[in-house]
């Protein structure tokens, strides 16, 4: 664990901006000590690195929060993403040097202006990386802006502080601990049909109104989405495919 000031020593980020980033809900500390002292472990850490690289790339902090909150966030997808951006930014940046050295060499003339300097913009275009930038950062609003429940989501989570967050991400991975300590149970059990109404009660308090069509919908992404596999099936091997058939048995019945 490391104090907030030894962070800010490492990251470079400033104290001040640390404890911003706790205040929105983007970074909380892993612990908190009884002098109030904030405390950051090595998963605390990572989500940092994800910031500042996000951040690297010019997105707004709300959209690196929503982003960094999805559950079907992908560490390894993300740093595909961050290095096709940065690599258009070091051609950009190589093309200015050249321009730099060109001019400092003199070599940057066009004899049909009779050796006039040339004025060149083309090294300060930056088109290329706004248009990657802004496909990128446009795929969780594409995947859910236009649905009612992501405006209620919106709506709901802006107020969101770090306990809020804190708490609806500590409640998230409990019920999904849960349905993996029930996977050798079967779906259509009653207990795990338990935990798919507790699931839809969650996502209905914290986030939206989470109707039988809205969970249906969710239990097929769980499988169809590698992204969301991935993500719950840390908990256990084969947990996405068992929570689908589950909401698949619970939705059904409901009906």
């Amino acid at each position: 664990m490391k104090t907030i000031r030894q962070v800010a020593k490492l990251s470079g980020v400033s104290v001040r901006t640390l404890h911003y980033y706790d205040e929105i809900g983007l970074l909380a500390p892993a612990a908190v000590t009884g002098a109030g002292y904030r405390l950051y472990d090595a998963a605390a850490l990572a989500r940092l690195q994800q910031i500042l690289f996000f951040r690297e790339l010019d997105f707004p902090l709300a959209d690196i929060r929503r982003i960094l909150d999805d559950p079907a966030f992908d560490r390894r997808k993300a740093m595909a993403g961050h290095r096709a951006l940065l690599q258009l930014k070091l051609e950009r940046l190589q093309r200015l040097i050249g321009l730099v050295d060109g001019i400092l060499d003199g070599n940057i003339t066009d004899s049909a202006t009779k050796g006039e300097t040339k004025v060149d913009f083309e090294a300060f275009d930056q088109t290329a990386i706004r248009e990657a930038r802004s496909r990128y950062a446009k795929e969780v609003a594409e995947r859910w802006g236009g649905t009612e429940a992501y405006r209620e989501s919106e709506r709901r989570t802006a107020a969101y502080g770090e306990r809020e967050w804190a708490a609806a991400q500590a409640e998230m991975e409990e019920v999904f601990r849960d349905f993996a300590a029930h996977r050798k149970d079967k779906p259509d059990s009653e207990a795990v049909q338990a935990l798919v109404a507790r699931w839809q009660e969650t996502i209905t308090r914290r986030y939206y109104p989470c109707t039988k069509e809205i969970l249906s919908g969710l239990g097929e992404m769980y499988i169809a989405d590698p992204r969301f596999t991935q993500s719950i099936d840390r908990y256990a091997d084969g947990l996405a495919q068992f929570i689908s058939d589950a909401i698949r048995i619970y939705c059904r019945e409901e009906s």
